[in-house]
């Protein structure tokens, strides 16, 4: 197979590895930026493209698009219309007006798609969605989910006030940027119905975009849940609460544990993570579960269309920090 990355950043160039961890010996990658370009095909015996069409003449079997978020949806085009398969890094994309033509081409062209969603190939989340399906804490009644970290500690040694968070137009802000914790609300709860959102910019950070975000939505089968995201804590900090009627599970990314409680025995379960579980192996899993979805032409755990459903929660939270009421997610599709 010939495998196709668009980026050659840090979250390309850590597919560009996994891929070839998992037996993709054919690999190009499309890099504006020339020093970084000649760097990626001096380390890596693969080809080097400046364009997006040149990359595409190659004819890859398949593309990865790893580019800033404000890309993600023209160069996705570019692909699907070509009818390669394709996995696009979170967010999907970063305006609403993106979505229909989307959702129009891979009507057309049916391609295996997947949108990144490496959090559902974490042990912490992956146990928590496990609990839930056998059902452990019975009816679901409401979660809360929550994630921040200092955006000026992403990356030691850049501005951060140049980063793609610092401005709307590259599709920063804490609610794109920290889009899984929307993804896992819903693969947890099911759909959403509703959202209200208060969110602004609060701290002294010189940038541009909401640095703190407090979403609730209202599930279809009546469940709440709430929603931390943040740019400003000075510790990374990750996990979740999910109630139920028969009990509670607890999931925490830095104590790498899940805790349950179980009414009906009285009892306190715990998982841990394996203790040489690394960071990039959910990468690694998400990326092989894309490939033998390639292969086997079966849908992945997050295409498209079901992504556009994320991002249209995403949109309805922006429609209602900006409007300061409640939005329902049926009415926000494409407005």
């Amino acid at each position: 197979m010939k495998a196709l990355v668009i980026g050659g950043g840090s979250i390309g160039r850590r597919h560009l590895e996994n891929l070839r961890k998992l037996g993709v010996e054919q690999l190009g990658v499309v890099e504006t930026d020339a020093a970084r370009r000649a760097a990626l095909t001096a380390a890596w015996p693969l080809e080097g493209f400046a364009a997006i069409s040149a990359g595409l003449d190659w004819n890859p079997d398949f593309a990865i698009v790893a580019t800033p978020t404000h890309l993600h949806a023209d160069q996705t085009l570019d692909v699907i219309r070509l009818g390669l398969d394709v996995f696009v890094e979170k967010p999907l994309c970063h305006a609403p007006a993106d979505l229909d033509e989307l959702c129009s081409w891979i009507a057309r062209r049916s391609p295996v798609s997947m949108v990144g969603c490496n959090l559902r190939f974490h042990p912490g989340p992956a146990k928590v969605k496990e609990l839930l399906e056998l059902r452990k804490i019975g009816r679901l009644l409401c979660a809360r989910l929550y994630c921040g970290s200092y955006l000026p500690g992403w990356r030691p040694g850049s501005d951060y006030r140049n980063n793609y968070a610092a401005s709307h137009g590259t599709g920063g802000g804490c609610i794109l940027d920290c889009i899984h914790e929307i993804d896992l609300a819903r693969w947890f709860m099911g759909e959403v119905r509703e959202v209200f959102c208060a969110a602004g910019h609060i701290s002294s950070l010189e940038i541009a975009t909401e640095d703190v975000a407090a979403l609730v939505f209202r599930h279809h089968g009546g469940a709440l849940s709430e929603i931390h995201l943040d740019y400003v804590q000075r510790t990374y900090e990750r996990g979740c609460q999910i109630i139920g009627e028969e009990g509670s599970i607890f999931w925490d990314v830095t104590s790498r544990q899940v805790r349950w409680y179980e009414a009906a025995t009285r009892q306190w379960s715990t998982f841990t993570e394996p203790a040489d579980w690394q960071l990039n192996q959910m990468y690694l899993d998400e990326m092989k579960h894309f490939l033998d979805c390639v292969h086997s032409r079966r849908p992945t755990v997050l295409p498209i269309p079901e992504a556009v459903a994320v991002m249209q929660i995403a949109f309805a939270a922006k429609t209602s920090a900006r409007e300061g009421k409640l939005i329902s997610t049926a009415r926000e599709v494409l407005a």
